[in-house]
């Protein structure tokens, strides 16, 4: 099983530390984005534009995802598609996302937005802004979870 990483790059603050990793693990990283974004001239790293289309990047990283794969992503139900798919998740927090708790986080995810539909006009808080300390607990996460997958 070769373990490549797949990022859903379009909006991802830690694509550095992806590079970072992958060069000390020499592992694969494909980004997968609606248009080409700049990344390191290496033959680890690969681009995929997706295009515009609505979910045109998650489904190529859904199709190219499976056992061995780890997925950056902090859309869920892409997350959710990754992991039936026998892949891990990891989120730009440092989160992983497996088959242990994929479910309650999709659920979680579709009843704040239930919730977020039905109390129109009113504004709700995002997600907290992305820390150092988010940053940090990446960097951790990514290692951890490449030698989990037998990288170390």
């Amino acid at each position: 099983m070769t373990t490549q990483i797949l990022v859903d790059a379009d909006a991802c603050p830690v694509k550095e530390e992806i590079y970072a990793a992958a060069f000390r693990h020499r592992l694969p990283v494909r980004l997968f984005a609606a248009q080409y974004l700049r990344h390191p001239d290496h033959p680890l790293i690969s681009m995929t534009m997706a295009g515009a289309a609505f979910d045109a990047a998650d489904d190529l990283i859904a199709d190219a995802a499976g056992p061995g794969s780890l997925v950056i992503t902090a859309d869920i139900p892409l997350a959710a598609r990754v992991v039936e798919a026998g892949a891990l998740g990891l989120t730009p927090r440092g989160e992983t996302l497996d088959a242990r708790n994929i479910g309650s986080k999709l659920a979680t995810r579709d009843l704040m937005a239930d919730l977020r539909g039905g109390l129109e006009g009113m504004t709700m808080g995002g997600p907290k802004p992305f820390s150092k300390s988010d940053r940090s607990a990446f960097a951790n996460a990514i290692e951890t979870t490449l030698r989990r997958l037998g990288n170390g």
